[in-house]
């Protein structure tokens, strides 16, 4: 006698969320201000603001941009500032950090704004695995906010999920 195999999870009323379905399409580019300073340390105004104004900006047109000092020079604040009024009419965003702080601000703001209506006491898992670089820290805003409508929440695959969060009832 044959049994009919049931596919269980597809017939749940589980939700996966995929990080990387909202990945913002887009290159990022780090501008490294170090070769701007004297000796790689020293920021001297003139010499910087000449480095500024030579500079192409329209290169960053529809990019991602992460702004640094890669050497350990003290860097007033007012330079970045600069440099991001020099992008503003070109880049989509601006941040000063690496590129992982980029992609943190980056689903930071989306998912500030994800509608997560269709999550209202449902179980959702969190896709753990993805192809596309998704910051550790998404993670966490991620189940911050599901779990604020969400009947459970967890991590992993629907065949080897780890659970994170329960709605008391």
């Amino acid at each position: 006698m044959e049994k009919e195999i049931v596919n269980r999870v597809a017939q749940s009323k589980l939700i996966t969320f995929n990080l990387e379905d909202y990945y913002p399409n887009g290159e990022r580019k780090v501008l490294d201000i170090k070769d701007w300073l004297y000796e790689g340390f020293i920021l001297r105004e003139k010499e910087f603001r000449a480095h500024v104004e030579a500079n192409d900006w329209s290169v960053y047109k529809d990019a991602y941009v992460a702004l640094q000092c890669s050497s350990d020079a003290i860097v007033p604040g007012w330079a970045f500032m600069l440099i991001a009024s020099k992008l503003q009419p070109y880049a989509k965003r601006v941040v000063q950090g690496s590129l992982e702080n980029l992609e943190t601000a980056l689903y930071q703001s989306i998912l500030e704004n994800l509608d997560i209506t269709q999550f209202t006491d449902k179980p959702v898992i969190i896709k753990g695995c993805s192809n596309k670089p998704v910051p550790e820290n998404a993670y966490l805003m991620a189940v911050a906010r599901i779990q604020e409508v969400a009947k459970s929440v967890m991590y992993g695959e629907a065949c080897s999920s780890v659970p994170l969060y329960k709605k008391r009832k």
